[in-house]
C-alpha cells in the first residue's frame, strides 16, 4: 500500500479506532510523523465530530458539506474505512488490518471491544508485536472504571477548573474550563509517547503491549506545579485570573486601549522592566527586589504597575518592553494570530486540496525535522474515502467481495 508521507515513522502503520478528539490527536501526530493512520469508523455515521458544526467546510461551489471543522482539526493525513465491528464479518475485517498493523488506538468503554473479540488478548494472538493503547475516563481499573469521561467533567474533576479563572468575591469569578479540550489534547500527546515507547520496547523484545491511559491520570499528571504547591505546603491553591502563583509580575495588565502580558520570569527582567517603564526605584523596593518578596506582596505590587501600563497604549509598550528585552505580548484574537509574521514564517497555516471540492486552511505540524519533514499533508478524508483501497490492497479483498460487503451494509 502506498505510504501517504516520507517522514521518521514511515512505514508503520496504525489503526485508529478512535473518535472525537484524545485518540484522534495522538492519531494526527502519528500521521504528521509518516505513520499510515487507517481511520474506521461507522458506516454512514463516521466519527461523532463529523456532526459537530456549524462551522462546515463549503465545497468548490460555496455550498456547505457534511466536513465539520471540529472533525477536521485532528483528522488530517488518515485514510477512512468504514467497518460495522457490531457484525461478525466486521470484526474479521479489524482483525486482518489488526494482524498487519503495529499499533491500535482506540476510547471505548472498558470492556467495550471485548464483546467484538476486538480486546488486546483477542488481537495479541494475531500479532505478537502489536502495541494497543486504550484511552478512557478514567482508566482500566478502579472505582470509576465504568464511568464514561468527557474532557470538560475531567477538567472539573482533576483540579483544573479550582485554579482557572478569578477568585470568588471578584466580578466575574468562579471556576472556568480552558478555551480548548486540553486534557484530551495531552491525553492524545502522552498516548504518541507511551506508543513511541513501546516501539522501542518492542524493538528490543519483539513483543508488543497494552497501554492504559486514562483522562484523570493525564489530568492529574499536568497540574504540574499547581500540584507541588499543594503536596510541598499542604495549602490548596486558589484561582488567580491570569496572575502566577509562584512568579511576579507575571499576568495580563490593561492598557489605554487594550491588554498586554507581561511575563518577568526573573529578577533582572524586572529591573529592566521598571527602568524601561520609568520606576526605577520599584525594584529598589525591599518589597519586590526578589522573586519570593514580589509574590508575597502582589497585592501591593500588582495595583501599581495596573496603574502604570495604563497610562500607554499596548503598542507603546510593547515597542519599549521589547527593546529592553523583558517579555511581553499582546493578547491577539485568532485572526491576528493567523496574521502574525512569526506565525506566517513558520507556516503554522496551510492550504491542502479537498475531496469536496473545498478550499481547506489547515493548522500545520509544529514538529520541525531537519532531515524528515513531511513531504506532503492530506486532508481530512470524507467518510469511507479510502474503503475499498484499504481493503483491496491491505487485506486483499477480491472486488467482488468488497461489493458484497457493501451490499450487506457491513462497510
Amino acid at each position: 500500500m502506498a505510504l501517504q508521507m516520507k517522514g521518521c515513522l514511515t512505514g508503520l502503520r496504525v489503526l485508529d479506532l478512535s473518535r472525537v478528539l484524545a485518540g484522534p490527536w495522538a492519531g494526527q501526530i502519528f500521521a504528521d510523523l509518516g505513520a499510515e493512520v487507517i481511520k474506521v469508523e461507522r458506516p454512514g455515521v463516521g466519527d461523532d465530530t463529523r456532526s459537530w458544526g456549524p462551522p462546515f467546510l463549503t465545497d468548490g461551489a460555496g455550498c456547505p458539506t457534511s466536513e465539520a471543522a471540529y472533525f477536521l482539526s485532528c483528522n488530517r493525513g488518515k485514510k477512512s474505512v468504514t467497518i460495522d465491528i457490531t457484525n461478525p464479518a466486521g470484526q474479521e475485517l479489524v482483525k486482518k488490518l489488526a494482524a498487519k498493523s503495529d499499533f491500535l488506538l482506540e476510547n471505548f468503554k472498558v470492556g467495550g471491544l471485548a464483546k467484538y473479540g476486538l480486546a488486546y488478548e483477542n488481537l495479541r494472538h494475531l500479532n505478537r508485536g502489536l502495541i494497543y493503547c486504550s484511552i478512557t475516563g478514567f482508566g482500566q481499573d478502579g472505582p470509576y472504571k465504568d464511568r464514561a469521561g468527557y474532557d470538560f467533567m475531567i477538567q472539573a474533576m482533576g483540579g483544573l477548573m479550582s485554579i482557572t479563572g478569578l477568585p470568588d468575591g471578584v466580578l466575574g469569578g468562579g471556576p472556568v474550563k480552558v478555551g480548548v479540550a486540553i486534557t484530551d489534547l495531552f491525553t492524545g500527546m502522552y498516548a504518541t509517547v507511551a506508543m513511541l515507547a513501546a516501539l522501542e520496547h518492542r524493538r528490543h523484545t519483539g513483543e508488543g503491549q497494552s497501554i492504559d491511559l486514562s483522562l484523570l491520570d493525564v489530568q492529574v499528571a499536568t497540574l504540574a506545579n499547581q500540584a507541588l504547591n499543594y503536596l510541598t505546603s499542604g495549602e490548596v491553591p486558589g484561582r488567580l485570573g491570569n496572575a502566577h502563583p509562584n512568579v511576579a509580575p507575571y499576568e495580563a495588565l490593561p492598557t489605554s486601549d487594550g491588554h498586554i502580558v507581561l511575563a518577568v520570569g526573573n529578577d533582572g527582567q524586572f529591573n529592566r522592566f521598571c527602568a524601561a517603564a520609568g520606576r526605577p526605584g520599584l525594584s529598589a523596593d525591599p518589597r519586590f527586589a526578589t522573586n519570593p518578596a514580589r509574590v508575597q506582596n502582589r497585592g501591593i505590587l500588582s495595583p501599581q504597575l495596573a496603574s502604570l501600563i495604563s497610562a500607554q497604549s499596548t503598542d507603546h509598550w510593547l515597542e519599549v518592553l521589547e527593546a529592553a528585552g523583558v517579555p511581553c505580548g499582546p493578547i491577539n484574537t485568532l485572526d491576528r494570530v493567523f496574521d502574525d509574521p512569526q506565525v506566517k514564517h513558520r507556516e503554522m497555516c496551510m492550504n491542502v486540496a479537498h475531496s469536496t471540492g473545498g478550499k481547506l486552511r489547515l493548522v500545520a505540524s509544529p514538529m520541525k525535522f531537519s532531515a524528515t519533514p513531511a513531504s506532503e499533508t492530506l486532508a481530512p478524508p470524507v467518510l469511507g474515502q479510502h474503503t475499498e483501497e484499504v481493503l483491496s490492497e491491505l487485506v486483499e479483498l477480491p472486488k467482488d467481495i468488497i461489493e458484497t460487503l457493501k451490499w450487506r451494509g457491513i462497510i
